[in-house]
């Protein structure tokens, strides 16, 4: 007798085209694409969800400021909180003792809400009854989930130490290196552990690289072998659950190759220092007394699809809030008046210049 064919409800979940699950720090895109944090809840924004996995992104320094130190700090503190594994390369002599200077997660208003007196619990003992009715670790889950993404990170608060001093971390002198081929085949060991697959990802890896042509290494004059190791990097980070971030001061590099650098790049992001006493910035910005900087993004990565991302602006202006969190946003016409107040809106053109510049409104 043949078996009896089980019915299922109209309603049942269909288990096998579910997407599959994800560790913590990632998130799902379109197309296929998942989605790593770059710790700056803003620039995730800006990128249409963050880095994604198997990309090469590329920040190009200002010889001026260290503003590029902002991004790869919290790039690598999101890693770090999140569980995930950490190679950090630098030109230094002692390239661990930066992670003594990386920012430690900010205590949202949530955790804040948290700590009521005894005397306040009693009095919602009643309206906690009701989390039998949805599970107590489902409320728990609802109230952290938002956080495992990406965190806002305290610039004055550093990191604690059992984060840094763990075996997920590994660091990398380059100061010494009298070629790439060790940088190499740290990156590839590094790589294996994050293999891609169609199946579920449990964990994700950060590669991040200070300063790849600075002039206290012994191969910066080596352009060409510079440029393979980037090929090469870009290769085995696509086929891995990973990101890397490379970056370099473009001043240091002649015309031509710093081009190429660029063309390898999947996404290019590029940071300038803010001139004291510009005052005509001052006059055609909002805001410019609280400004560190700018931070241009050039290029955006486009896996899986062929569709270019547009993005409204290509200017952000970088904030120190409260001289703690690092804030992006566009650039505001100041009033005609030049004057302090509200700007006009996030969209405000300047039509009615005739001059054309490097700020994008």
């Amino acid at each position: 007798m043949a078996a009896a064919k089980t019915r299922t409800s109209t309603f049942s979940r269909n288990l096998s085209t579910a997407a599959p699950s994800h560790g913590p720090g990632l998130k799902c895109g379109p197309n296929g694409t998942v989605f790593l944090s770059s710790g700056i809840p803003d620039l995730d924004k800006i990128l249409g969800g963050g880095f994604p996995l198997g990309s090469l992104v590329m920040v190009m320094e200002d010889a001026e400021a260290p503003h590029h130190m902002l991004l790869l700090r919290n790039f690598m503190a999101q890693g770090l909180v999140l569980g995930q594994h950490l190679l950090y390369s630098s030109p230094a002599r002692d390239p661990r003792g930066f992670l003594g200077t990386l920012p430690s997660p900010a205590a949202s208003k949530d955790d804040k809400s948290r700590e009521r007196d005894p005397d306040q619990e009693k009095g919602l003992r009643i309206a906690w009854q009701y989390k039998k009715y949805f599970g107590e670790n489902q409320l728990d889950g609802q109230r952290d989930g938002k956080h495992e993404y990406s965190n806002e990170f305290d610039l004055r608060k550093p990191l604690e130490r059992h984060f840094i001093n763990g075996p997920r971390v590994d660091c990398v002198s380059i100061q010494d290196c009298p070629d790439l081929s060790t940088l190499r085949d740290r990156c590839a060991t590094f790589l294996s552990q994050f293999p891609r697959n169609d199946g579920s990802i449990s964990c994700a890896g950060r590669i991040a690289i200070q300063s790849f042509c600075a002039p206290q290494c012994a191969y910066s004059n080596m352009e060409w072998d510079m440029l393979s190791f980037i090929r090469s990097l870009k290769s085995m980070v696509r086929s891995s659950n990973s990101v890397a971030i490379i970056t370099f001061p473009p001043s240091l590099l002649s015309p031509s190759f710093c081009k190429r650098w660029q063309h390898m790049a999947d996404t290019l992001l590029s940071v300038k220092a803010i001139q004291d006493e510009d005052k005509e910035l001052a006059q055609l910005l909002t805001g410019y007394q609280d400004m560190v900087g700018f931070l241009n993004v050039h290029k955006v990565a486009r896996i899986n699809t062929q569709v270019p991302v547009i993005l409204e602006a290509t200017t952000f202006s970088i904030k120190l809030q409260k001289r703690r969190y690092l804030v992006l946003e566009c650039l505001n016409q100041a009033p005609v008046d030049g004057s302090s107040g509200t700007s006009y809106g996030t969209s405000g053109g300047c039509s009615s210049s005739s001059k054309t510049g490097n700020l994008d409104f």
